[in-house]
């Protein structure tokens, strides 16, 4: 029962997503299953990851949307937010998750963060001392990183 309004929730959000299209980012179901999709966002403009295109692995559980849905980075990405497996720290995919959430509200979200990251949800604590107490060396490697893996 739970899956098939999952499943319901998952068809009209990528209709959604088909129609109104968030800037800056894209999703859809891997073939036939509605549970797991690729995302893709674009670095944004002024951000050290301008131009680069970040691919996005998007696992929905069968409970969704009433827990969020695992969301990580499969395009390497030089950001405090974000671990070396991918993985993200958005407190919106965790303790702020609410059922109400969309994927183009995720996506968007993570479009955020890459221009402001979060310093309560920093996942690399060498990048986050990078980002924190020398800004102009972390925009020059995450711009080299995003030169590297993402353009």
């Amino acid at each position: 029962m739970a899956q098939s309004l999952a499943v319901k929730r998952l068809q009209k959000e990528f209709l959604d997503l088909s129609r109104h299209p968030p800037e800056l980012c894209s999703a859809g179901p891997l073939e036939e299953d509605m549970f797991t999709w690729q995302g893709v966002v674009i670095g944004p403009q002024g951000s050290p990851y301008e131009g680069g295109i970040f691919s996005l692995e998007i696992v929905f559980p069968a409970t969704y949307p009433l827990n969020p849905p695992q969301v990580q980075f499969s395009t390497p990405i030089y950001h405090p937010n974000v671990n070396e497996s991918g993985c993200i720290g958005l407190d919106l995919l965790t303790s702020k998750w609410v059922p109400t959430c969309t994927v183009s509200q995720v996506l968007l979200a993570i479009c955020a963060m890459l221009v402001d990251p979060s310093p309560h949800d920093f996942l690399d604590p060498e990048i986050a001392n990078v980002f924190l107490k020398d800004r102009p060396r972390f925009d020059i490697q995450a711009r080299k990183w995003t030169e590297e893996y993402a353009m």
